[in-house]
């Protein structure tokens, strides 16, 4: 159905009918594009290499020797 087509079946519409069309139609050229939702599981092994060669428990003790420094 072309355009011209849907605007010519608009007077078949009732009143309300119409208002919601009107309604849709402002909605979609306002509404901002809905984004994908993500998972947090998505974010899994992000960084790892950055971890690859370091000693997770030597790391914390070094942060826990820092933090009780004076």
């Amino acid at each position: 159905m072309t355009l011209q087509e849907m605007i010519a079946k608009v007077p078949e519409l009732s009143v309300e009918e119409r208002k919601e069309l009107i309604y849709t139609l402002v909605d979609s050229i306002t509404e901002e594009p809905k984004s994908k939702k993500h998972s947090i599981s998505e974010l899994r092994g992000l960084g790892a290499e950055i971890w690859k060669d370091i000693d997770v428990q030597e790391y914390i003790d070094e942060l826990r020797n820092e933090g009780s420094v004076s």
